[in-house]
């Protein structure tokens, strides 16, 4: 396959309300598919909302096809891929912040944040736990990477799922507007857009970020999602502060062009890497 269409759904969920947000989900979906998308990606916690606290309970789900919550977006796979937020409970009833990969009416792939904010504004740490591993899988556009907001501001993160083989990155976040830069833009949406740039340069990959808009507790949620190619440029950029769905057609091709121009990834020595993060958490150096 040397296209793939890609839509990056950029809503405001309803705070704790999974029956609207299943809703939203598949009204999105239905306009995906009139633009011939072939995989849709949502926000973080895209079916519950951010803000949750306490009812934390109360929205979480397993991470199961037999699950009613799932049903309809299991479903809507038989048509495109999707992927999706939601707070996952395990059967010991532990709760995390969950992004599923459906594809053919099959749950595929499920991320579970790993790195949880709890500091200023964010207290996820406080009612979530942590996700402890980091996976590409294989879907049939080819090996796919999933983080969730924090996990990318972690460098080792996106670098584990490359070496783990992925070309595509998807990353999710309920990302909230802070700060302003020189440029009279949101200083916390410029430093995400440089980060997903630089992953996008340095991996030589394809990198969609996927962000929320709306209004949760005071906190206002910026949206601008984009998308970037193999060798750094952007594809496509949603607007600010805007319910959309931005779709973009990728150039698979694009990938071995970039890598002959560019081969960081042949020349890569994750032994080496290995060999020396090895000496420094066995030593008193680290």
């Amino acid at each position: 396959m040397e296209k793939l269409r890609v839509g990056l759904a950029q809503i405001s969920p309803s705070l704790g309300d999974l029956q609207r947000n299943i809703s939203l989900h598949l009204d999105m979906i239905e306009q995906a598919k009139k633009q011939e998308v072939q995989l849709l990606c949502f926000p973080e916690l895209s079916l519950t909302g951010y803000v949750l606290r306490d009812i934390v309970p109360d929205v979480a789900m397993p991470a199961a096809e037999g699950s009613p919550s799932m049903a309809e977006l299991l479903s809507a796979s038989q048509d495109m891929d999707l992927l999706f937020g939601f707070v996952e409970e395990d059967r010991r009833h532990r709760y995390y912040i969950a992004a599923a990969y459906l594809s053919q009416g099959q749950i595929l792939h499920v991320h579970r944040k790993v790195y949880l904010p709890t500091y200023g504004m964010f207290e996820e740490g406080r009612y979530l736990a942590s996700g402890d591993r980091f996976r590409a899988f294989d879907t049939r556009f080819g090996r796919v990477g999933v983080l969730i907001c924090e996990d990318f501001w972690h460098m080792s993160s996106t670098y584990a799922l490359w070496l783990d083989g992925a070309d595509l990155l998807l990353l999710t976040s309920a990302s909230p507007g802070r700060g302003l830069s020189p440029e009279a833009a949101l200083g916390s949406s410029r430093s995400v857009e440089l980060i997903n740039q630089t992953y996008a340069t340095f991996l030589t990959n394809f990198v969609l970020h996927c962000n929320r808009v709306g209004f949760e507790d005071g906190l206002n949620f910026w949206g601008g999602s984009t998308i970037f190619g193999p060798d750094g440029k952007l594809v496509a950029q949603a607007p600010y502060f805007e319910e959309t769905l931005l779709v973009a057609t990728l150039d698979l091709g694009a990938l071995r062009r970039v890598r002959i121009q560019l081969p960081l990834l042949r020349d890569e020595r994750p032994g080496l890497l290995f060999k020396e993060l090895t000496r420094m958490v066995t030593s008193d150096e680290c």
